[in-house]
């Protein structure tokens, strides 16, 4: 049995933006299509020769998912490419599908303007299936592709998309998750008008089938293989796993399609194979990761929350399968197990994050034989896929020095092989020194955060916080430059960058997680200002030049930090945020999951006070510029937390900006509006930290890409 478990080439322009857009935002940079030497700087003879632009930041490659086959010699891996600026077409980043060997030479198996998704490799290791829609498919279909090339060739088709899959162990056999079949007359009503929707009451809840998949190239497979037959079990039912025996599916069981429910409900469920029948539940407690059954169907290994009330699943847990019961075998771990994959029958081997760094080590499933594999390695392990005899495994992991990338690493070998260099430009780009920071807070407790060193630039520096979300997550030292915090690209024009782990944050055990529960903008936000005098006091970064940013809970640490701390940030870049805590419980889409692990108290029990943690309450004080930035079709956090503190800043005179995002949600997916997003966050920490201040910076941006126009004359 195979296990796993999870949790870009062609060189990119250096230079995209224009004259009309750098002298808005105080860059002293050349001209787009101009050359470093010949561009004057506003006030210097000549303009520094930049090495990072956003552009390289939005337009850079990831490795997001491996497998390694059964017999341990070929990995698959999937690739996502960001669109180029110069697509006439914006959208999300493609999905390409390669094939390595041992020694690291891949060959492209699907590339191009394609998603891949759901690559699993056949239980007989011959080739790969993955979900794909193409030629006349109505929905997404099951497909083969044989290992060595060749055509893709469709296996199973269902009357609705297929989701969550599994074979079963003798391949014969596919258990999928779908929703229910539309309706005959559902295009019609909607051509005519009939587009209501009940809030929260018409949800699609998702079925397991099973079927027969056909490898036969000359069979019409829907008509000679068996079709899928639906196993009737009560709920919102996704994540089919075969047992070993292949008479038993283990399931996610989720009581509603609802997302707080996926969140905070979502339980394990074995059922029979054959007719749905639950044999055994899971009572795991609160949140829950990934499950997979030992390779001899005695024990299911899942990643569950300590118990309801803790923010994040990553304690690791093993069940016995046939009654249920489980047990923790690493209580006494000061971190968070992020991934594993069973070794063999007895052993799990699992993804740690300790602090800032991560571990690759393995427990019994008797809670014996605990072992640290790799430890103090320089690269943030976030993936791990064994072969069918646990000797051999393929990682995904990224560093300092580059984004998540492939790796591989063989039994008695004592360090990981890197196989893939997705970003070869990488090279020729500065990389900002980083280093963890460790400081005491106020009242005593031990942080740790990132540090990003100026490239350029006088000390003390200019420094721009980022604030991650959550706050059930953290920051490692790995890769941290993406769109909304493009660190390399800050640091070359003279920032220091921090990222700070504020109580509340994971990789340090379930306590530390929730230190920051029942006291939202509490002490949690005040460690904020203890980083930021920390690095004052070690002559690091200028005290009277600091900006916050940060994407949803950090977007709320970034408006507290805006208002109710304004005398302590010159500069704000708002994202997706929370700024008013009693309507967001009314507006969000995780109600509960706010009330259990985070807030622990009702707005209706605690009015004052929440009102009182909200930054609408402080707004009439702000004196810190405030950029505010949100997707128009955010459900987690409703777009009205946004115009609702933009509202309270504008009527009193404060300095604010707000920019919506048309079609991205909670978060930005879409290659455009990332770009934007990048160069707005810059602009507007270079107008109030090293610029002139005053008034917001001009609001229209010149992107520096052709028009369609100029496009066609080419």
């Amino acid at each position: 049995m195979q296990r796993h478990t999870n949790h870009r080439s062609a060189r990119l322009a250096p230079w995209t933006l224009r004259a009309g857009f750098l002298t808005a935002c105080g860059l002293a940079m050349p001209a787009f299509g101009e050359s470093p030497a010949s561009a004057p700087a506003a006030g210097s003879a000549s303009a520094p020769a930049w090495k990072w632009s956003a552009r390289d930041v939005v337009e850079m490659r990831r490795i997001s998912d491996a497998r390694i086959s059964p017999d341990g010699n070929a990995i698959a891996y999937i690739r996502s490419v960001p669109r180029s600026l110069d697509a006439k077409d914006d959208g999300g980043a493609y999905s390409e599908l390669f094939l390595a060997a041992g020694d690291g030479a891949a060959r492209p198996m699907i590339i191009g303007k394609v998603s891949v998704n759901g690559v699993r490799w056949t239980p007989d290791g011959a080739g790969l299936s993955l979900r794909l829609k193409r030629g006349d498919d109505k929905h997404n279909a099951l497909y083969f592709l044989p290992k060595d090339g060749g055509e893709a060739r469709k296996v199973l088709g269902h009357e609705s998309s297929i989701g969550d899959y599994d074979w079963s162990p003798d391949g014969r056999m596919v258990a999928f998750a779908a929703d229910p079949k539309e309706p005959k007359d559902a295009e019609t009503k909607k051509k005519r008008g009939f587009t209501q929707e009940i809030y929260e009451e018409d949800w699609k809840y998702s079925s397991i089938w099973v079927g027969t998949a056909c490898f036969d190239a000359d069979a019409k497979h829907e008509h000679e293989a068996e079709k899928p037959r639906e196993l009737k079990i009560e709920g919102h039912i996704t994540n089919p796993r075969f047992s070993p025996d292949g008479k038993r599916l283990l399931v996610d069981h989720t009581p509603t399609p609802a997302v707080d429910d996926d969140m905070m409900k979502k339980r394990l469920w074995i059922v029979d194979a054959t007719d749905g029948k639950p044999l055994v539940k899971i009572a795991n407690p609160g949140k829950l990761g990934d499950a997979d059954w030992s390779p001899d169907g005695k024990w299911i290994a899942f990643i569950s929350a300590a118990d309801l009330n803790d923010p994040s699943a990553g304690r690791l847990m093993i069940a016995n399968a046939n009654s249920g019961e489980f047990k923790d075998p690493l209580p006494d771990l000061a971190g968070d197990v992020k991934a594993f994959a069973w070794q063999d029958a007895d052993t799990v081997m699992y993804i740690g994050d300790v602090g800032t760094q991560t571990i690759l080590a393995k427990i019994d499933a008797n809670g014996s034989g605990a072992k640290t594999i790799l430890e103090g390695m320089p690269q943030i392990l976030g993936s791990i896929s064994l072969s069918s005899d646990g000797q051999k495994g393929a990682f995904v992991a990224d560093s300092p020095a580059h984004p998540g990338e492939l790796f591989a690493m063989n039994h008695g070998e004592t360090a990981l092989r890197r196989l893939t260099d997705s970003n070869k430009w990488l090279s020729e780009k500065p990389l900002a020194r980083q280093e963890v920071i460790e400081h005491t807070a106020r009242d005593g407790t031990t942080l740790q955060g990132i540090l990003f060193h100026p490239l350029t630039g006088a000390k003390p520096a200019p420094l721009v916080m980022v604030v991650h979300g959550g706050p059930e997550a953290h920051n490692s030292n790995g890769w941290l430059t993406r769109y909304a915090n493009p660190s390399h690209l800050l640091c070359e024009r003279g920032y220091a960058v921090f990222f700070p782990n504020y109580r509340g944050s994971t990789g340090r055990g379930v306590a530390f997680s929730k230190m920051g529960q029942h006291d939202e903008a509490g002490k949690e936000f005040d460690d904020l200002v203890d980083a930021v005098d920390h690095l004052a006091k070690a002559g690091i970064i200028d005290r009277a030049k600091v900006g916050v940013t940060g994407g949803s809970y950090g977007g709320f640490a970034t408006a507290w930090c805006s208002t109710k701390l304004t005398e302590h940030f010159a500069a704000g870049v708002m994202f997706v945020g929370i700024s008013d805590l009693i309507s967001k419980s009314g507006t969000t889409d995780i109600p509960n999951e706010m009330y259990l692990v985070h807030a622990r108290a009702w707005p209706w029990d605690e009015w004052e006070d929440q009102l009182n943690r909200s930054p609408i309450r402080w707004a009439g004080q702000s004196k810190t510029p405030l950029l505010i930035m949100h997707g128009k079709d955010d459900p987690r956090v409703h777009p009205s937390q946004s115009l609702e503190l933009y509202r309270y800043m504008k009527v009193q005179g404060k300095t604010v900006r707000l920019v919506w995002y048309p079609g991205e949600g909670h978060g930005n997916r879409k290659l455009g509006a990332q770009y934007d997003y990048c160069l707005r966050l810059t602009q507007w920490m270079d107008h109030y930290l090293k610029g002139p201040g005053g008034a917001p910076p001009a609001h229209e941006l010149d992107y520096g890409i052709a028009s369609e126009k100029e496009d066609d004359k080419k």
